[in-house]
Order: C-alpha cells, then structure tokens, then sequence
C-alpha cells in the first residue's frame, strides 16, 4: 500500500455488514485499501475472517466481527463494539441482506415479507440510528446502503426483496435530509456485480443470466471490488460530502432502458 491509496480514507473507521463475500468483501477490500480500519462484519464468522484476513495480507487494518442482522439488538451491539474498541464510527456500508426463495407474488407468505424487511430494511435502521449520535458528535459520517435494480424496475418472482429494498432507499433519503446539517451523507447504491449470488442464478438461469449481459450497455457484470468499492470509497471521501440523497446506478448501464429478468420459479 502507497501513501497515495491510503490518504484517501486515511483514519476512518468503517463497518461493513455482509462482508464474507461478494460485494461487501469487494468493498471492504477497496476501504482497507484507501486507508480505512475496516471492520468486517457478517454472521458466517469463517468467511468473514477470510475476509479480514485478505486485507491483512495486502497490508491493510481489518479485524472481523460476527454480527446477525436477523436480529436488530447484534446490530446495534456491532456498533457499540465497534465505537467502544475503536472511539469512532465514520463510515457504515448496509450490504448484508436476508434472502428468500423466488416465488410468484400470489405464493408468497407474510413470513417472506417480514424477513426480507427486517434484512434489508430495519437492521439498516438500527444501524443508523445507533451511529448518529457518534456521527453527529465529529461531524462526519458517510452512510451507504445497498439497494437494488429489483425494486426498481419490479423484478418478477422477489416481490418480497424489492419492497425491502425500495422501503431502504426511502430511508435512505429520509435520513439524508435530516442529518445532511450534522455533516452526515447517506446514499444508496444499486449494484450489479458478479458474486456468488449471481453465480447461483446463472446456473439456476442460465438463458436469462445470457439475455442480462447482452442487455447491459457494457456487456458484463462489475467486479465487487474494482466497480462497486472504488466507487463506495469516493463517496466515502471528502470528495463525496456534497453528495447525499442519491441513488447510484452502479450497474454497467443496465438501468437505463432496463433488462429482462424471467428467472425460474420452480
């Protein structure tokens, strides 16, 4: 690591939740490179040492922290840990989610409903609030979360998923606009990233996953680290406080004339 790569985010103390894999990995690894104490957060305590791990070895500061987003009181316990053993909480990535097997909307349980809303929706706020107060206090916080293309354009069969997720990206500007006095930037970003996730439903869709890259202007998926973090790390810049309330397409394109999702619900 270079002085350069590192003084970007140089002191700050950053949470990602659901960073084991995918694209919280991605970003961790990008916010460990820039210079950030990354605490890695995820209930797989294997991967989310993995994790850790990978940025030690490329000389960055990351130490990993089980936390369940199925229950909002580990959340809020992640950050006072995180406040308690390290004085400060600068940055928070809202990446983790709870999934749910596809289903036509007719199909689908409350239960669903619940547990994709309590994933994506009130986990994300109990973080939040529990950060404000430290974030308010040193005038400084950068908060993204992780919303997605499926509620906005309507994806069929994960209804669940995308009330979730627009319920957070209303949340998000809701709490850009209260806290933007206090120094504190909230955004949302939706990605499009190869992870396991999307591994799985490449072999599940095989003819679909093929009809989304050709959809896709730039005709590939992102890469969770070199896409998504590098750009999760500029707006966890200075260069990003003018920037609050907005929803970032990080997706190679693929919003602006939206893409066929079909995948299979059997």
């Amino acid at each position: 690591m270079t002085a350069a790569t590192t003084a970007l985010l140089e002191g700050k103390v950053a949470v990602v939740t659901g960073a084991g894999q995918g694209i919280g990995r991605g970003v961790a690894l990008q916010l460990a490179q820039q210079g950030a104490r990354v605490v890695v957060a995820d209930i797989n305590a294997e991967t989310a040492a993995e994790t850790a791990a990978m940025v030690q070895q490329r000389g960055g500061d990351a130490v990993a922290i089980e936390c369940d987003i199925a229950d909002s009181a580990s959340v809020e316990a992640l950050v006072d840990e995180v406040v308690a053993r390290f004085g400060a909480l600068h940055i928070l990535i809202n990446n983790a989610y709870l999934g749910n097997p596809p289903g036509a909307l007719e199909t689908k349980p409350a239960e669903h409903f619940a547990r994709a809303l309590q994933g994506s929706f009130y986990a994300p706020l109990a973080a939040m609030q529990r950060a404000f107060p430290h974030m308010k206090a040193q005038g400084f916080g950068r908060i993204i979360n992780m919303c997605s293309l499926n509620g906005v354009n309507a994806h069929m069969y994960s209804a669940d998923y995308n009330v979730s997720k627009e319920a957070l990206r209303c949340l998000t500007r809701s709490a850009a606009r209260e806290w933007a006095a206090h120094g504190i930037t909230v955004n949302a970003i939706c990605p499009a990233a190869r992870t396991p996730a999307y591994d799985r439903f490449a072999t599940a869709s095989p003819d679909n996953a093929a009809l989304l890259l050709r959809q896709n202007p730039s005709g590939r998926m992102g890469d969770p680290e070199q896409d998504i973090g590098a750009m999760v790390s500029f707006m966890c810049s200075a260069g990003g406080a003018y920037m609050t309330g907005n929803t970032v397409f990080l997706d190679g394109g693929s919003h602006i004339n939206g893409v066929s999702w079909l995948p299979s619900t059997r």
